[in-house]
């Protein structure tokens, strides 16, 4: 691996949270400012900026430009709030991350969560791990 390869991994590097949502929360914070930040919540999930503004349904700019937008900073807390449900079902931030990025749902016509978020479909999935986490899924 080239060192300016090494130095843009250890710069990207994202901390692992396990069962500490707040220090994920923190992290996302990146300049203390009241916005979650764009650039931070690609980085937790691997995503380019294109595909995090398509996913929120705004202009690809938006995030540069405009990143304490509400539609862009409401699609965040919507997603939040289905991971941080998903965290306190499954025990760990990073095994919500890959659920919540990755898993097809069988009762959601196997779309992702992530998927369902950007439908605006964030209360059906918050109902949804509900019911897991109180023993039932339906």
């Amino acid at each position: 691996m080239a060192t300016a390869e090494r130095a843009a991994t250890v710069a990207e590097a994202v901390p692992v949270f396990d069962r500490n949502f707040d220090g994920f929360m923190d992290f996302l914070n990146a300049d203390a400012s009241p916005s979650i930040s764009p650039k931070r919540f690609g980085l937790v999930f691997r995503v380019d900026m294109q595909t995090l503004a398509a996913q929120a349904r705004v202009h690809r700019n938006t995030l540069r430009l405009a990143p304490d937008t509400e539609t862009l900073q409401a699609h965040l807390r919507e997603s939040l709030r289905v991971i941080r449900a998903a965290a306190d079902v499954s025990g760990s931030v990073e095994k919500a991350l890959f659920w919540f990025k990755n898993h097809p749902l069988p009762v959601f016509d196997y779309k992702t969560p992530q998927d369902l978020v950007s439908e605006k479909r964030t209360e059906a999935l918050i109902k949804y791990l509900q019911s897991l986490r109180a023993g039932y899924a339906g």
